[in-house]
């Protein structure tokens, strides 16, 4: 599968990307908002498209035309203040659940927070972005499209295990970016996390088993 990776220059973008072009059955496409990024993963073979998420649908199109499947994890960043949040985070995530519709692209995986749908559990701090987050969930439920939405714990940038937990609902923990990344992976071709949401965080089981088995 042609997988179109947004925010694919991100710190899971990136890993995704890097599993994905060593994957067999599948080959990414990185999007990107800057020129320099763009000629980065081209240097190292990888196809890319220039996309500005606050851009409009039909130009958010034109950079996923071709891909058979989209995976979300585009942010605004910690650094930006709640509109960016609102821009990228939330209707930049639903344009791209547009454009992908336009582009008769079925499949659509989102990188989300844990807990982001039981708004009693919101981060204080941080309610704004998980305001964010469970809109833009919702809207992928309701989009028509053949969804999977993963709700990782707190993220860590050690090297990840391979150990996962799955579960519809866990109350807090946290995951090595690359183990998301490898439950993304492991998430696209697995009919039982399809139109479905679960939080993962650091676990016992391994990634190839956790998805076949979510609770």
């Amino acid at each position: 599968m042609n997988i179109a990776v947004v925010g694919a220059n991100g710190r899971i973008g990136k890993q995704l990307i890097k599993l994905l072009q060593q994957n067999e059955e599948h080959s990414p496409r990185a999007i990107v908002r800057k020129k320099e990024q763009a000629e980065t993963f081209q240097n190292k073979g990888i196809q890319s498209s220039l996309v500005d998420l606050e851009g409009t649908v039909e130009q958010i199109r034109e950079g996923l035309d071709g891909a058979d499947a989209v995976i979300f994890t585009a942010g605004s960043g910690g650094h930006t203040d709640s509109d960016k949040t609102l821009l990228v985070d939330l209707d930049g995530a639903v344009k791209t659940m547009e454009a992908a519709k336009q582009a008769e692209i079925k499949r659509f995986i989102i990188v989300s927070a844990l807990q982001a749908h039981n708004r009693e559990n919101w981060n204080e701090s941080l309610k704004p972005y998980y305001a964010a987050k469970h809109f833009a969930d919702k809207a992928l439920e309701q989009s028509g499209l053949t969804y999977t939405i993963i709700r990782p714990g707190g993220l860590l940038d050690e090297p990840g295990t391979g150990q996962v937990a799955a579960s519809e609902n866990l109350s807090r923990g946290s995951i090595p970016r690359e183990d998301v990344a490898k439950t993304v992976v492991a998430s696209i071709a697995e009919e039982h996390t399809y139109n479905r949401g679960f939080d993962l965080t650091s676990g016992s089981e391994p990634i190839e088993e956790a998805v076949k088995n979510i609770g």
